[in-house]
């Protein structure tokens, strides 16, 4: 299996990047929002927002396809 880490077109608020790591380790978008929250307020924010402004360059994101990957029984 090869997962490929994305911003995430569904579980984004800003560009994706939260919810994007919630996808790629299958967890839960909001534990992963407060989690963030946290570790902004803990080191005073600025080093965190600029760990986010990289990661929203850097990090492409998904497409469409892998997007909207649900299987629908007919």
């Amino acid at each position: 299996m090869n997962k490929k880490f994305y911003r995430s077109k569904k579980e984004r608020i800003v560009a994706g990047v939260i919810g994007g790591l919630a996808t790629y380790f299958n967890q839960n978008v909001l534990l992963w929002r407060l989690g963030s929250l946290f570790v902004a307020l803990a080191t005073g924010v600025f080093p965190a927002v600029i760990v986010y402004l990289v990661a929203w360059y850097y990090v492409p994101e998904e497409s469409l396809a892998s997007a909207d990957t649900v299987i629908h029984d007919v």
